[in-house]
């Protein structure tokens, strides 16, 4: 609690990665002033803050707030990035960053970086045909994932095979093309850059009503080795969940520096494990950071350079970026005007936190 006018001190621009334990409770430092951070060595005494308790339910790994300006406290929401000197960039022809190597992409459509990080190309894959469609795998729980998984689908004049949801939540992005996404029994429109979410207990088609393909990215946490067919298309529609389409509203952009994010999928549709997100990175380096959430990045338009710890790789429209929790990584865009990427996170529902 704070009863002074006076800010906190920004004790570190980044939060703190911590271990917590079940059955502890913890003291977190609001006032940034503590020798001991993130938790409270008594130094508030007279400045009008007061620390905060927190007693952990269960083990988990968790980013407690360092910049003190949280609205989550005692957790970091991301504030820090739009703090002075709190999102830096990185410069890509450094000392350091001349000794990291480049991995060439080879008729394969994965490229391997470093741990279970890695960039798939939609344009190096073989699609299966399936009816109307065709499809590939592009993170699966074979390619390392651990928590969701990823199809990409072009779907030709015509309605798509009817795809079970399997009790697991699925989130769809449209790249390209115009029409129809049916959940058990209700349509909606979608174009473009839209998202759209499918409950558990539900299943989907595609419909395209005219002669170019519809493109788009089908994802569901937990993850699976392949999409599951119906032969026919169930009608219970979870109506207690009606906004289902999300679409871009700069109305609704995100500030992050420099950069900024739109959530689409999200709770508010009802999706409490998997987040969908667009984003949009200037001409820069980010500085190499982690997420405590597995995340695939697909990229939109543009050009530019995925970096881990010793290898970095090319990316361009229609490459996936695989990302494992806690991977050290960096996206850099060379392209002038930035470039578009959309994210899929699970668990997680703020793609501003990092550490």
């Amino acid at each position: 609690m704070n009863e002074s006018a006076t800010p906190p001190v920004i004790a570190n621009r980044k939060g703190y990665y911590y271990e917590i334990k079940a059955g502890k409770r913890y003291l977190w430092c609001s006032c940034g002033r503590s020798k001991t951070q993130p938790f409270c060595d008594g130094s508030h005494a007279g400045t009008g803050f007061l620390p905060v308790t927190f007693k952990a339910e269960t083990d988990e790994d968790v980013i407690f707030c360092g910049c003190k300006h949280t609205a989550t406290a005692p957790f970091c929401d991301g504030a820090h990035s739009n703090l002075p000197g709190g999102y830096l960039t990185d410069d890509p022809d450094g000392a350091e960053n001349r000794k990291v190597a480049m991995v060439a992409a080879s008729a394969a459509p994965v490229v391997r970086l470093d741990g279970q990080c890695y960039v798939f190309s939609t344009h190096r894959a073989t699609l299966v045909p399936r009816g109307s469609m065709r499809y590939c795998p592009v993170v699966s729980p074979a390619l390392g994932a651990l928590f969701q998984s990823q199809f990409y689908a072009e779907i030709s004049l015509g309605a798509s095979p009817i795809i079970s949801a399997d009790g697991r939540h699925t989130v769809l992005f449209v790249i390209d093309g115009e029409g129809e996404i049916e959940i058990s029994g209700r349509r909606f429109a979608v174009g473009p850059r839209t998202g759209v979410y499918v409950r558990p207990s539900e299943a989907y088609r595609v419909h395209n009503l005219s002669a170019a393909p519809i493109k788009l990215f089908v994802s569901n946490g937990p993850g699976s080795e392949n999409l599951i067919w119906l032969n026919d298309m169930p009608t219970a529609f979870e109506a207690q969940y009606p906004h289902r389409d999300a679409s871009i509203d700069p109305a609704q952009r995100h500030k992050m520096a420099e950069r900024y994010y739109q959530m689409l999928v999200n709770r508010e549709h009802g999706s409490t494990v998997v987040t969908q997100f667009i984003g949009n990175i200037p001409l820069s380096k980010a500085e190499p950071h982690r997420h405590l959430y597995e995340e695939a990045l697909i990229f939109l338009n543009g050009a530019g350079v995925v970096w881990t710890e010793n290898v970095k790789t090319t990316v361009a429209a229609g490459d996936v970026l695989f990302l494992p929790r806690k991977q050290l990584h960096s996206v850099q865009c060379t392209t002038p005007g930035g470039f578009d990427i959309v994210g899929v996170i699970y668990p997680g529902d703020n793609p501003s936190i990092n550490y």
